[in-house]
C-alpha cells in the first residue's frame, strides 16, 4: 500500500517519527537499501510490517506491506507479502496519524 506524508507534518525527522510508531531500520545488504519493519511478534521476526520509502523535495511516498514469511528460497527476494489487505491499510492509517 503506497501513501504519502508532507516533509511539513513532522514533528521530527523520519527516523525519530518512525521510532515512536514502533518501527526500526534495517539496511538490505546486497543493495544497501534502508527500509524500517514492526514485528508483530516479540519472540519472532515474522510476520512483520516492512516499510519501504523514497523522498523526493516536499514529500515522503511510503510503500507498506506485511511479511508472512521470509523469503523461501535462498538468494530470493520473493515472500508472502500483503500490499492492500485490511490490516495493512490500517497500519498505514496509524503510521499517517503518528507522524
Amino acid at each position: 500500500m503506497k501513501f504519502n506524508i508532507q516533509k511539513t507534518q513532522l514533528q521530527k525527522n523520519l527516523r525519530d517519527a518512525l521510532r515512536r510508531a514502533g518501527y526500526f531500520s534495517i539496511s538490505d545488504r546486497k543493495s544497501g537499501q534502508l527500509s524500517y519493519v514492526k514485528r508483530l511478534s516479540k519472540t519472532q521476526h515474522y510476520p512483520r510490517f516492512h516499510l519501504y520509502f523514497t523522498e523526493d523535495q516536499d514529500s515522503y511516498t511510503f510503500n507498506l506491506h506485511l511479511d508472512q514469511k521470509k523469503p523461501s528460497y535462498a538468494g530470493q527476494h520473493a515472500h508472502s507479502g500483503e500490499y492492500d489487505e485490511p490490516l495493512v491499510k490500517e497500519e498505514a492509517e496509524r503510521i499517517q496519524s503518528i507522524i
